[in-house]
């Protein structure tokens, strides 16, 4: 598989991510990871989505790893410090299950609380499905599609905008999913792993692999996982923002359909799609009281 990899100094001197990097190698593949927080603590799988990376939980991270927890966030293939298969077919919703599925297995992660965001949910909500490591879920602006639903028109503008702009600006993008200023730095960093367009095939290809008719590749694995969370009774938390036209109640809906929904805490936060960028310290508390009132 021929792949890029974004050159270390495209990442020095970001604004707030003093963290140091891991690495693994999954099928021919370098994936990247934080490991903040000490290692016998309870585990957090941070899961990012489009187009961003592990920098967008860096003020998510400290609360968790002050109440004691190991917090991993990876960057999904295509992003990030993760290699950046080029050609766009590489890229399957698959795939990225399997990636995320071997990092678990090479880290040997077990009882994880799972947060998870836009594509993180996507990924994140197949492997909790599909796998016995983790004891609860936060799902935040994030759903399993299959293809039944009715996607709101602000995806179907993303996704005609990702796939025709002749320029795909990350930090833009992100800077429009949020409901406070980017700062330039902060912008940048979201820009930093794409040195060029033929960097961007992951960032290009996700909108297309969303399950949004029942043709869809992932709609029988997406319909077999929910059958699952359908069923799913360890706790599971939705901690949604107030102003994302994309995933607005989606939350209502899972709390209606996930059985360990129910009695929880749930939450709504100020801020856009990227609510980690508005309000990521607030995130990182929610979360930990979540799991001291779950364990």
């Amino acid at each position: 598989m021929d792949a890029l990899r974004t050159p270390d100094e495209r990442f020095a001197n970001l604004p707030g991510y003093p963290f140091a990097p891991h690495y693994l190698e999954i099928d021919g593949l370098r994936i990247h990871y934080i490991d903040e927080g000490p290692r016998d603590g309870a585990v957090v799988l941070l899961l990012h989505g489009e187009p961003s990376w592990s920098y967008l939980y860096r003020k998510v991270i400290p609360p968790l790893v002050a109440a004691g927890h190991r917090c991993i966030a990876p960057d999904l293939v295509g992003f990030g410090k993760s290699d950046k298969p080029v050609a766009r077919a590489e890229y399957t919703y698959a795939r990225h299950v399997g990636w995320m599925r071997g990092l678990l297995e090479k880290l040997e992660l077990k009882e994880i609380t799972l947060v998870c965001q836009d594509w993180g949910g996507l990924i994140g909500l197949r492997l909790a499905a599909e796998t016995d490591r983790f004891a609860r879920i936060v799902a935040a602006n994030t759903f399993l599609p299959t293809g039944k639903e009715k996607f709101p028109p602000a995806f179907a503008a993303w996704r005609a905008f990702s796939q025709w702009t002749p320029i795909f600006p990350a930090g833009a993008i992100v800077k429009l999913g949020c409901a406070r200023p980017l700062a330039p730095g902060v912008r940048a960093a979201y820009e930093a792993p794409f040195p060029s367009r033929k960097y961007l095939a992951g960032a290009r290809q996700f909108p297309k692999l969303v399950p949004t008719s029942l043709g869809n590749p992932a709609s029988a694995d997406n319909l077999r996982a929910w059958e699952v969370l359908k069923q799913w009774k360890k706790p599971f938390l939705t901690a949604f923002s107030s102003g994302d036209p994309i995933t607005r109640g989606a939350d209502k809906r899972l709390q209606t359909l996930i059985p360990g929904c129910a009695g929880q805490p749930h939450v709504t936060l100020r801020g856009g799609h990227f609510l980690q960028e508005d309000s990521g310290e607030e995130l990182g508390q929610v979360v930990a009281r979540f799991i001291a009132g779950t364990s």
